[in-house]
């Protein structure tokens, strides 16, 4: 069956069902004149009267009865099928594919996604935890969440939360064994705990001294593709970590990790969420952005 065969059997079933062709036309977002010729042609290529059209009514002719009853069932899943495609373009709906850093969604962005998943329950959130800078478009993403040093330029980016602090820290008891180092070049005959793997190690942690940044390529015998390990591992004494400080907070209160060299801590400009430049902002996006926006995620 071509594309101008099932046009005029959608037509007609409309048609049908409405018995008026100015309603059946506007379900189909097209002119009355245009769903009579649709009409108009599939009789043409059927050889017979399907609609009987006068000034008060619309009614089917026989041929036309026994048409909607065998092919009418069919016609129903297609026509409902197509209402629910159009619901899905005007209201939230479908499956919300997140990249996300481990570090943001458990301190920042855990309670927008509670509240947001109530709110909008035919939304689906599937959120994959990511910290590499990778084109996540490619794989089927609808938005990912990144630090501003990393995203790429042709993005739409949000802002979420910001400035953030990047910080070096350590457990006390790392610190009683080890001593303090005083400035970032030392860090060098220390153990440091990288997150990443194989050619994305986040082994180059950056400062900033006088308004200069610099970094500074460490090395430690511990490289985890999970950060939140990495985090756990300098909690265990292990060695130390560089994380944003919102991501440690917890920690910090605790005791469990004390910040080192303060005065060379740099930061960036904050975390955003983006979505490629030139894709339709769909409404479970647009959704979801306003949605975060309206939460102090550095606060959460």
């Amino acid at each position: 069956m071509d594309k101008d065969q099932l046009d005029g059997l959608l037509a007609f079933a409309l048609v049908a069902e409405k018995r008026n062709f100015s309603a059946a036309a506007e379900a189909l977002r097209i002119s009355p004149p245009a769903i009579s010729k649709t009409i108009r042609q599939l009789e043409a290529r059927v050889g017979v009267t399907l609609l009987t059209r006068t000034t008060r009514a619309t009614s089917l002719t026989e041929a036309g009865e026994k048409l909607l009853e065998q092919a009418g069932p069919a016609l129903e899943t297609i026509l409902a099928a197509m209402s629910d495609a159009g619901n899905a373009a005007d209201k939230p709906a479908g499956r919300l594919r997140l990249n996300v850093p481990q570090t943001v969604y458990p301190n920042f962005l855990k309670p927008a996604v509670a509240s947001f998943i109530k709110k909008y329950p035919d939304v689906t959130v599937e959120i994959f935890f990511e910290n590499a800078a990778t084109n996540i478009f490619e794989r089927g993403f609808d938005a990912g969440i990144r630090v501003s040093d990393i995203l790429a330029k042709d993005v739409v980016a949000v802002k979420l939360f910001g400035p953030v602090r990047w910080v070096v820290a350590g457990a006390p008891s790392y610190f009683a064994e080890h001593g303090r180092p005083e400035h970032p070049k030392e860090l060098l005959g220390h153990p440091c705990i990288c997150a990443g793997a194989g050619s994305r190690v986040y082994d180059r942690w950056e400062f900033e001294s006088d308004g200069k940044e610099f970094e500074v390529q460490v090395k430690g015998p511990l490289i985890l593709n999970d950060v939140l390990q990495a985090i756990d591992a300098a909690v265990a004494g292990l060695g130390v970590v560089y994380s944003p400080e919102e991501a440690i907070s917890d920690k910090l209160r605790s005791g469990k990790l004390e910040v080192i060299l303060g005065r060379f801590t740099g930061t960036s400009s904050g975390v955003y969420l983006y979505y490629p430049q030139r894709s339709q902002v769909h409404p479970k996006l647009r959704a979801f952005i306003d949605h975060v926006k309206r939460f102090d995620l550095s606060n959460s």
